[in-house]
């Protein structure tokens, strides 16, 4: 995300000494692709290499089953967490695998609990608010996450999520195998946003101030690589790692509002990817928000029946009146995915609906996936089974 911010104390030129009187601080360096990419530096009171443990640490269940035979899927999230379930649960370990494959991973949780230090060395995460709302505080700062905010966490950046308000944090986690940012194609050569993207520097919000705790033998679960798969590591540090006095760069976490995304129209049905705001490796995020519909004067505002040749598309609808949907099961907190390899569309009836609507009052996140998508043990277990022949009204056995 290569656009320059600064918190707090750092000194007037990099790599050089910074002191508070007689005491020292130290440099960290966090940047991406091997000191090829973009960067911060934070100034740390204590030395942020000093660990005194480190011990397994069981991650939730990562497995997945492969979706054979192959078919269209609902999955009904808010099934997963029973009411009695939110208190004990956190928005760290609680997460539940929805869908994964080795690029990228779709989890849920309802949480009411502050959750453990956490930092995932695998990839960037971008968490999306579905409702209440959260303090996440880390390394470099505090970010306040409210409902429609997607919350975007650089590798390795070391936070925990604290629920805050009267209603659990309901959360939509999608973890990378790699980096996550804006689309090339709403950026200049140099990384600023250009006049035709849908949101902007304006839109982005990192941390103000950098976060200062007290502690020893300080535990961070730390997700990482091994040789074969994904594990987990609780490693303890000699001194809490929210220590740092300044840092500055172009990498920090920040959040950004699905409410200030602009939605791009025209006279006929936009395809898809004038929806999306991130990208990653072998896959897009896109979001679904209210706006304006087609207004050529024959123009059919659902979308049109397509095949992903290419693709998984997975749709996880937080909001609004999904159109296309009607007549389906979907509705808040549903997820659908369609595969490539199947033609799928709006339900019957929603095409011919749609003709004369000028509005249509939505929202939701879209993931297309270059790879095949897998069933994690959270999509599993809230799987309805009708969804795959609600276009022909039947089910396999007439």
């Amino acid at each position: 995300m290569a656009h320059y911010r600064r918190a707090g104390d750092v000194p007037p030129k990099r790599h050089t000494q910074h002191r508070d009187g007689d005491r020292l601080y130290f440099e960290e360096l966090m940047g991406e692709e091997g000191f090829s990419s973009d960067s911060s530096l934070l100034y740390h009171r204590e030395i942020p290499s000093a660990i005194v443990d480190a011990r397994p640490w069981d991650v939730p269940d990562l497995s997945t089953t492969p979706n054979h035979p192959l078919k269209p899927r609902h999955l009904k999230l808010h099934e997963l967490f029973p009411k009695e379930t939110w208190d004990g649960t956190d928005a760290v370990t609680g997460r539940r695998l929805i869908l994964g494959n080795a690029d990228v991973r779709l989890s849920y949780v309802v949480s009411a609990a502050d959750s453990p230090l956490y930092r995932n060395a695998l990839g960037d995460e971008i968490v999306y608010v579905e409702s209440g709302s959260a303090t996440v505080e880390t390394i470099f700062g505090t970010l306040r996450a409210e409902q429609g905010d997607y919350v975007i966490l650089p590798t390795s950046t070391t936070h925990r999520w604290l629920p805050t308000g009267d209603e659990p944090l309901r959360a939509y986690v999608i973890e990378a195998t790699g980096h996550i940012a804006p689309p090339k194609r709403y950026l200049s050569r140099y990384g600023q946003f250009l006049e035709n993207a849908p949101y902007c520097e304006r839109d982005l919000h990192g941390p103000d101030d950098p976060l200062q705790s007290d502690g020893t033998d300080v535990e961070v679960l730390v997700k990482h690589r091994v040789s074969g798969g994904i594990t987990g590591t609780r490693m303890t540090y000699a001194k809490h790692p929210f220590d740092v006095v300044g840092w500055d760069g172009c990498l920090y976490p920040y959040t950004f509002s699905v409410h200030d995304f602009e939605p791009i129209t025209g006279r006929v049905h936009q395809p898809p990817p004038v929806h999306q705001v991130f990208e990653g490796r072998n896959f897009v995020v896109c979001n679904f928000v209210p706006r304006k519909v087609d207004y050529h004067p024959l123009s059919i505002p659902v979308p049109y029946y397509h095949s992903n040749v290419d693709s998984d598309e997975v749709m996880f609808y937080c909001g609004g009146d999904y159109e296309a949907r009607k007549g389906s099961g979907i509705g808040q907190g549903s997820v659908s995915v369609h595969p490539g390899g199947v033609a799928h569309g709006p339900q019957p009836g929603a095409y011919e609906r749609s003709i004369g609507a000028e509005f249509f009052d939505e929202l939701a996140v879209m993931v297309d996936t270059f790879h095949p998508l897998g069933l994690g043990e959270g999509g599993l277990a809230c799987e309805d089974p009708a969804y795959a022949w609600s276009w022909a009204r039947r089910g396999p056995n007439g």
